[in-house]
């Protein structure tokens, strides 16, 4: 077996076993659910970002494509512990490497939890080398031309057209969904309470999506920084009013910005499918579904904006409102995939706001 390694840009370097795959740089990150591997791995919102998974074993259950929550594979790498590689087994990790996905295992992941949680998140790279300082020299090099990429890492992910659906409800609502990079089971939970429901590039013109008037619109999750997304936060703002808006994670993001907030970023962000919210708006406490690393400032929210969710281990901010735009937004995910599916309730919540 090859040696393979993760090197952090600043030359720290954790050992491990080479699984295939082709040598990728990106973000590196970790991820603290027990399960749903590949809904992590085709999550548009994992774009450019290596992932380092807390729980030890991967890749057990197999494989199954309706689990896919894409049309692709978004993450530059797989770290883990264990892989299931058996004799009657190995599909997890075929797959990844049949997606040019990197692989590598027997690494000590709570090390690398930690160096995380302690110093933030860093770009990385994955690479097969005889030693660290061929692994440091390929690593560089990778890190060098993919920062040199876009920092419009939603324009990357996004459809390039428009998308329509038809839904299972014939009397519900149609509903727009402005694609920062939506998952599918986004698009299923509004499919089962709509009419049709049409899915916009991210860069779609105000006039566009009015041209399709919609009962209402929903910004989806999405990778990256909000503030390097290029127009949308001006189509929303030009929105603000015309129908019911509600986002979601990325989503959310873009809304706070069109409203006047701003975001920053986080340490180490909020990656995984145990993170519990206080749902001001239902009133209720319940366990959600996380991506992402940037949240919203508390101190930049314009007048009538309120907050509606908080994050209890960190008391980040997980969803506004501004009632006089009639428009709110959650950080979280409540169409859930991986992880609990109590936030799913939201959806009717939007979907009340429209019929």
């Amino acid at each position: 077996m090859k040696k393979g390694y993760l090197v952090l840009e600043d030359d720290i370097v954790f050992e491990g076993v080479w699984c295939g795959g082709m040598p990728r740089a990106g973000e590196v990150v970790f991820n603290t659910a027990h399960s749903g591997y590949e809904e992590i791995a085709t999550d548009p919102s994992y774009y450019s970002q290596i992932m380092v998974m807390s729980a030890p074993m991967q890749g057990n259950y197999g494989v199954d494509s309706k689990d896919w929550e894409s049309r692709s594979m978004w993450i530059e790498g797989f770290v883990s512990l264990e892989m299931q590689m058996s004799r009657r087994d190995s599909s997890w990790r075929d797959q990844l490497v049949q997606n040019g996905i990197p692989v590598v295992t027997e690494i000590d992941t709570r090390r690398i939890v930690l160096r995380l949680r302690e110093l933030g998140t860093p770009w990385g790279a994955l690479v097969a080398a005889d030693d660290e300082d061929e692994a440091k020299r390929i690593a560089h090099e990778l890190i060098v031309e993919k920062k040199k990429n876009s920092r419009d890492w939603v324009h990357a992910v996004s459809r390039s057209s428009i998308e329509i659906r038809q839904g299972q409800n014939t009397n519900g609502p149609r509903v727009g969904v402005l694609d920062f990079g939506c998952k599918e089971n986004t698009l299923r939970e509004l499919q089962k309470r709509c009419s049709e429901v049409a899915v916009f590039p991210s860069r779609t013109s105000v006039a566009e999506i009015k041209k399709w008037n919609p009962s209402g619109l929903l910004l989806s999750n999405g990778p990256g920084d909000p503030s390097a997304v290029e127009i949308a936060v001006d189509t929303v703002r030009d929105l603000l009013g015309w129908k019911p808006i509600f986002g979601i994670c990325m989503g959310h993001q873009i809304l706070s910005l069109a409203l006047g907030a701003r975001t920053y970023k986080l340490k180490f962000g909020h990656r995984g499918s145990n993170h519990p919210v206080r749902d001001l708006l239902l009133n209720q406490i319940y366990v959600t579904s996380q991506n992402h690393g940037y949240a919203v400032d508390p101190t930049s929210l314009p007048e009538g904006v309120k907050v509606t969710h908080v994050n209890l281990n960190d008391q980040t901010i997980e969803g506004v409102e501004f009632l006089a735009k009639s428009c709110w937004s959650v950080q979280f995910h409540p169409e859930s995939h991986p992880g609990p599916n109590e936030a799913v309730k939201l959806f009717d919540y939007f979907i009340g706001k429209l019929v």
